[in-house]
């Protein structure tokens, strides 16, 4: 088991067994030894749709049970509306879900009452999960509050753009296997717009916002094309990454969405790792902090910028997801700050800003002049054998310059989370392991598309053929 860039994650084979229940009981003794619950407090359980869930969710009831904690069970519904729930409720919460990630692994989110827990919980919690300790046997069934739990998020989703702001539009839902995916379809359907549900699915599929699979772009721009559609809007597995795709299916990035998401707020400060399109300094009227990427590095920026006295505070990672540190003045009516990822304000403000232009989405996004940007990753890429190259690109300048000889010659460099590398030409290439799986990511831009794409695929190619050279990893 092993902490990620957001939450704790592993095989699902393992997490089914007592290994869930170990990790929720040494959260919830993190809790009472803080002082931040005790004995008999709510604590707040949701879940995804990946078939390990179930199992999973019912290990960490069991064992919170037995700490004296009053279990809630908030369902199957997205991550934003249980930390909304947590935070009305004062409670704590467990979120069961790999994410994007394949349904073979499996992962939990943890929530403090007064949100995400931090690196520094992190580590609290996996020092008490390694001694481990008994707990009771469970003393309660769980109540039931998925109801109440949806209705707030939603509730909070419907104030954010006038009565009938999206009339006209004809939007597809690639609904798949999100828990977004039925609010997602209500709260369209609100605001007047003409939505089609699309792509169901009752098997698993993972959905990587920042890593759009080619049979997925195939289907969107399909659906596209047969439906005459606006737009396509969908999210990743548990609901916090937003995906949406122009009038011919192509992808918007998701740093796009989070820079709509800001000027739609009004933000003062924004928070954005530096794997977010490097134009976005120049793009708006905020000011620009760059982290490592994770929500709890983005999360402790927008604490050190309220802390500092900064108000309209609001952060977005590269997968789209929006988070909020302030309270924003929103339709006439107060936004409240969730500082946590959340697929729906990001949808909403693009949406808008559809109608607001009247232009298509593919020529919205070219007026911000980005440069372009694109990503991809290996899978099945042993951690291992990332660390290795890492480290192997990091020990000598010399060593950098021959792995990139065949891509062109390096102006300078960054280390903030992976190894970012400005070309001599302008081009930026980007090389970081995955947080949360055997992946090896790439994150590129140049001047077109074109260039992009070629200066990704030369990317990849070239870490696959150092993996290759190094110990023969077949990676993907």
């Amino acid at each position: 088991m092993k902490f990620g860039t957001s939450g704790l994650r592993g095989l699902s084979v393992d997490l089914e067994g007592p290994v869930s229940g170990a990790y929720a009981a040494a959260f919830g003794r993190y809790l009472l030894e803080s002082g931040q619950a005790k004995q008999g407090s709510e604590i707040l359980l949701a879940k995804d749709f990946r078939p390990s869930s179930p199992a999973i969710a019912s290990n960490c009831s069991a064992a919170l049970s037995g700490l004296g904690f009053r279990v809630v069970d908030c369902g199957e519904l997205p991550t934003p509306a249980l930390a909304l729930y947590g935070l009305k409720r004062g409670a704590a919460s467990l979120m069961v879900t790999g994410s994007h990630i394949p349904a073979d692994r499996n992962g939990i989110k943890f929530y403090r009452p007064d949100g995400e827990i931090d690196k520094q919980d992190e580590q609290a919690i996996s020092a008490l999960a390694a001694k481990g300790s008994e707990v009771g046997p469970t003393s309660h069934a769980p109540a039931d509050h998925s109801r109440e739990c949806l209705a707030l998020f939603r509730d909070r989703n419907i104030a954010l753009l006038p009565q009938n702001a999206l009339e006209g539009l004809r939007i597809g839902v690639y609904q798949h296997s999100t828990v977004a995916r039925d609010l997602l379809v209500d709260v369209l359907r609100f605001y007047g717009a003409d939505v089609m549900a699309l792509g169901r699915s009752q098997t698993f599929i993972p959905v990587d916002t920042e890593a759009v699979s080619a049979d997925t772009i195939n289907a969107l721009r399909q659906w596209s094309a047969e439906l005459e559609l606006d737009a396509i809007v969908s999210a990743d597995g548990d609901g916090d990454r937003p995906l949406v795709a122009d009038e011919a299916g192509i992808p918007l990035r998701g740093d796009l969405l989070g820079l709509i998401a800001a000027n739609f707020l009004g933000a003062d400060v924004v928070v954005t790792p530096v794997t977010s399109n490097s134009g976005i300094e120049a793009a708006g009227s905020f000011a620009v902090t760059r982290t490592r990427v994770g929500s709890p590095y983005v999360i402790a920026a927008m604490q050190e910028a309220v802390a500092a006295g900064r108000h309209g505070v609001m952060g977005f990672e590269a997968n789209g997801g929006v988070l909020t540190a302030s309270d924003f003045q929103v339709n006439g009516q107060v936004f409240r700050a969730l500082p946590t990822r959340d697929c729906f304000l990001p949808i909403l403000a693009v949406l808008a800003l559809r109608v607001d232009r009247g232009l298509p989405l593919s020529k919205i996004a070219a007026q911000f002049a980005l440069p372009i940007a694109a990503s991809d990753r290996l899978e099945n890429f042993p951690t291992e054998t990332s660390a290795a190259l890492m480290a192997h690109l990091r020990a000598d300048r010399g060593n950098l310059e021959s792995f990139l000889e065949p891509i062109g010659p390096i102006k300078e460099t960054s280390d903030i989370d992976g190894l970012r590398v400005a070309l001599v030409d302008g081009r930026i290439i980007h090389f970081r392991p995955s947080g949360n799986a055997p992946e090896m990511r790439c994150y590129v831009e140049a001047k077109d598309a074109s260039a992009a794409d070629a200066l990704l695929r030369a990317g990849l190619e070239r870490i696959g053929q150092w993996a290759h050279e190094y110990g023969g990893v077949a990676a993907r």
